[in-house]
């Protein structure tokens, strides 16, 4: 799957100068448009080590309103998360009604991570996709939207952004013993991920692969998914018959 993505696409400077403002200024109005109708968005952010997750997030916030939408950073659980059951941690961060929830990583770390570093068993990352599955399934079922981005890049361009991080002294604490490991470890890590890509793209929530090569083309991708997947629900919603009064 992931062998066929287009790295090499590009957007040159003035037809992203003439595209993206547009794109900034849609995503507020579909923001607004789904507080309105009382939509909640999920957008998840999954993606190789310097493949410009954090990045992207924060161009994505800044257009917009400060007020209607929630980052939340996904890192190893804590002691009382420890105690719930693993999707807990998750369920407790859905976005209410009419908000938006930005993921920067999420439950696909049992299934990539977890698995790979043997933090669970084979039982264990097996049953997460059921799981997964019947999470995604009964957010889609209850009005939510779910955007699940892959920031893509080679091996090559991972590389090539270690070590620029690491020259720079403010994000070098960026690249540690456990980022090199992945990517000595590029190949094995493939195969999880297009394994996890096909196990977990349903109709009802679709995994869009971002060629994450050029900064520019990945920002302007990104925008038009999620500004396109909040439309749609929202077109569904406008054609849905009303109940007539009784």
């Amino acid at each position: 799957m992931l062998e066929l993505v287009d790295l090499s696409r590009k957007i040159d400077k003035d037809t992203y100068r003439q595209t993206f403002p547009a794109l900034e200024i849609r995503l507020g109005e579909v923001q607004r448009a789904a507080r309105a109708a009382g939509v909640p968005v999920l957008v998840v952010f999954e993606g190789w080590d310097a493949a410009g997750k954090g990045t992207l997030i924060n161009r994505l916030t800044q257009a917009l309103d400060p007020r209607g939408f929630k980052v939340h950073p996904i890192n190893a659980p804590d002691g009382n998360e420890r105690l719930h059951p693993w999707m807990w941690r998750y369920w407790s961060k859905l976005p209410p009604a009419g908000t938006l929830a930005i993921f920067d990583r999420s439950w696909y770390g049992r299934v990539l991570v977890s698995r790979m570093e043997k933090l669970v068993g084979k039982a264990q990352w097996e049953q997460a996709y059921q799981d997964i599955q019947e999470f995604e399934r009964q957010l889609a079922d209850g009005g939510a939207v779910l955007v699940k981005l892959w920031l893509h890049i080679d091996p090559k361009t991972q590389r090539k952004r270690f070590k620029q991080l690491e020259k720079n002294p403010a994000t070098a604490w960026k690249v540690g013993k456990a980022e090199w490991k992945q990517h000595k470890r590029y190949d094995s890590w493939l195969e999880v991920v297009e394994e996890m890509l096909q196990r977990t793209s349903t109709a009802y929530a679709p995994w869009t692969i971002v060629e994450a090569v050029q900064g520019r083309f990945a920002r302007v991708k990104v925008f038009e998914t999620v500004i396109q997947a909040v439309e749609a629900e929202l077109d569904r919603r406008a054609a849905r018959p009303r109940a007539k009064p009784k």
